[in-house]
């Protein structure tokens, strides 16, 4: 009866705008996943050029990305004796390293963020009342907002430790000749880096590796943002929708449905597009908490030792990137908590409604709406962890706990 109705009003009315309401919600998203070529794996709406062009771009990645994991996991692994030296260089490496993991996701995952975009273009087509389409503009304005806030945080601590870090900071003198200096190590065994053009090549090959790391980085991101606004304006529809019913407001638009009807269907569209997303996400949450409890430990080792030492260049770029690492994790885990917190509100309207005006079978028939909100989509880590305020101070106290552990074995 249900899937009936819905197919109803899908056939009489239709968002003539939705094309330009599905570019807005994922321009930012295109812009991000076009250079590292991930776009026409998860857009089936791509021509075979395109298709081409990601292919050199992916190879492109992952020989970037290569190039500096393989030469610093060498020397940090087989060549560094120091303890300290180790530490200072693995941070930079092991982000190096879960950009590659999340990346192989991004391509391995292709199909399920293929579903999910396609049921948000399905929404967008389907979209009726020009006030429910405002509330969807209104959510993918939020997503772009915080897209934007993530970016600048990456790219800004980012790139100041690729290149203002490096030329400023103290300690690049040894025995009155010169060092210039690279963001990551492990290439001496193998050529020499301080001979030109030899220098050049290898520092704009960092520079354009950074780039794609941020880029790989703020796609997790912006994926999770996208979809779970999106579920949020349709649970602020559904809302309104639930408070038009008791004035009968969806049975003058819709005569050919029941109103209720329509209510249950889309919130089951919901409840399966959380259910879409929690599985494309999930190992790209769960490699981004490890990442950023890790992250934050060695960033917050490097800011203490930075300011033993008194380079002011080295320790508000440390911290700059620490910034930007907390920040991260946060949104991660607030999308999540507004992901819980927005698909139990429905219950909460449910009830709050003037349901005693309606017949008692209308009435009863809210019985279901409440019940099922009692148990909201959750976003996890791998099933492992769920996503939540809770998880970002647990997150923040384990990286501190770390910093004590790392700092008394490197006094060892």
């Amino acid at each position: 009866m249900h899937d009936r109705s819905h197919d109803n009003i899908n056939g009489q009315l239709k968002n003539s705008h939705y094309k330009s309401d599905i570019h807005y919600t994922l321009q930012m998203c295109q812009w991000l996943l076009k250079p590292i070529g991930v776009w026409p794996l998860i857009y089936n709406q791509t021509s075979r050029f395109e298709q081409l062009i990601s292919i050199i771009l992916m190879g492109t990645c992952f020989s970037s990305l290569l190039f500096i994991i393989l030469p610093s996991g060498h020397h940090i692994l087989f060549v560094e004796k120091n303890l300290h030296m180790k530490v200072k260089a693995f941070g930079p490496a092991g982000f190096c390293l879960s950009s590659t993991i999340k990346y192989c996701y991004l391509g391995l995952k292709g199909s399920s963020f293929e579903r999910c975009i396609e049921h948000m273009r399905k929404d967008w087509m389907m979209v009726q009342d020009p006030n429910h389409r405002t509330i969807m503009l209104k959510y993918a304005t939020i997503s772009r907002k915080l897209i934007t806030m993530c970016a600048v945080f990456l790219y800004t601590g980012g790139m100041s430790y690729h290149t203002i870090m490096q030329f400023l900071s103290k300690g690049k003198n040894k025995d009155n000749y010169t060092i210039r200096p690279l963001p990551y190590i492990g290439y001496d065994p193998f050529f020499d880096t301080q001979s030109s053009p030899t220098y050049e090549i290898v520092y704009c090959i960092h520079c354009f590796t950074a780039m794609i790391m941020y880029s790989i980085s703020t796609v997790a991101y912006s994926l999770t943002t996208i979809f779970v606004t999106h579920i949020c304006g349709q649970i602020q529809v559904q809302i309104a929708r639930l408070q038009d019913l008791v004035e009968s407001k969806e049975k003058r638009k819709y005569k050919d449905c029941d109103p209720f009807a329509l209510i249950v269907h889309d919130h089951v569209e919901v409840l399966r597009f959380s259910n879409n997303i929690e599985e494309a996400l999930r190992e790209i949450c769960f490699t981004e908490i490890i990442e950023c409890t890790i992250d934050m430990c060695m960033l917050e080792y490097y800011c203490i030792m930075e300011w033993s030492v008194g380079d002011t260049i080295t320790l508000l770029t440390f911290f700059t990137l620490l910034i930007s690492f907390t920040f991260n994790i946060f949104i991660f885990c607030y999308i999540g908590e507004i992901l819980t917190e927005q698909c139990s509100q429905i219950g909460t309207v449910s009830y709050e409604i003037d349901w005693y005006k309606l017949s008692p079978k209308e009435a009863y028939d809210l019985i279901l709406l409440i019940s099922i909100s009692q148990h909201p989509p959750k976003l996890t880590a791998g099933k492992i962890i769920e996503l939540s305020l809770n998880t970002f101070s647990t997150v923040a106290k384990t990286s501190v706990v770390y910093l004590n552990l790392l700092r008394t074995v490197t006094d060892w």
